[in-house]
């Protein structure tokens, strides 16, 4: 399951697991949810079984897919690829020896850069001492809002290469942050039917902070109706900041 995507700071995903449940505010409108529904209801064979309709839904039941673990072998130029944009690969209900397997994989094919993205800070921290961290693999975790900074202290503690936020959607202000160690963020409202509103003050006071500290920053949307609905601009300019790549000058 790879795939090109129209997420701005990426090339394309690779989905060695599909399905997730809800377990904070950040989820509440949850792209690939609705994206699982409708994959559902045109017969697509990953998206046929049904999750806890009190948690996930129609087509979003946690799923292993071994048969793609392969897939990464046969791209032949380099990619920037996010892991599990259809998932979340620190799931409880993913083994140990499965999560071994897929960063066997990225270590095995240097050419690429990999981007893996978890809520679950937690687990990513109590196995981290068990995984092998190859220089291609840049680890992230959701920050939605200041209850859930916790998640950055977890992913401080882990070895990746390159650490990074995902504040999207951005659903307060993120005061207290520390940025040491981190290397990237990516800000970005909420869109869809239903989307909340981000107040433009809290990403201008990340997009501050990640100056002052030197890290790069992303801001991928302004939300709404349609994720592109207001455009990308920030006072007048994109900011498409990124880390250096492995192997790329």
């Amino acid at each position: 399951m790879a795939a090109s995507t129209a997420i701005e700071w990426t090339e394309m995903t690779w989905n060695p697991t599909t399905g997730c449940d809800r377990i904070s505010s950040g989820c509440d409108h949850c792209y690939a949810l609705t994206l699982a529904r409708r994959l559902k209801a045109m017969g697509t064979a990953k998206y046929q079984v049904d999750g806890d309709p009190r948690t996930s839904g129609p087509g979003f039941a946690l799923t292993l897919h071994p048969d793609t673990l392969m897939q990464p072998y046969r791209w032949r130029s380099p990619r920037m690829v996010f892991v599990n944009s259809m998932s979340d690969l620190f799931h409880a209900r993913v083994p140990l020896e499965f999560i071994q397997q897929v960063f066997a994989v990225i270590a095995d094919t240097p050419q690429h850069t990999y981007q893996i993205l978890t809520k679950r800070s937690t687990r990513l921290h109590r196995l981290a001492h068990r995984l092998h961290w190859p220089a291609n693999l840049w680890m992230g975790v959701s920050v939605e809002d200041a209850d859930h900074l916790y998640r950055v202290d977890d992913l401080r503690r882990t070895p990746a290469a390159v650490r990074f936020l995902s504040c999207e959607p951005l659903l307060g202000a993120l005061d207290g942050l520390s940025l040491d160690k981190i290397g990237w963020v990516i800000a970005g409202g909420e869109s869809g039917p239903g989307h909340r509103t981000m107040d433009p003050a809290w990403v201008r006071g990340l997009r501050d902070q990640c100056a002052r500290d030197g890290v790069a920053f992303f801001f991928k949307q302004w939300g709404g109706t349609t994720p592109k609905a207001q455009g990308r601009e920030l006072d007048g300019q994109q900011w498409d900041q990124m880390p250096a790549r492995v192997g790329v000058a």
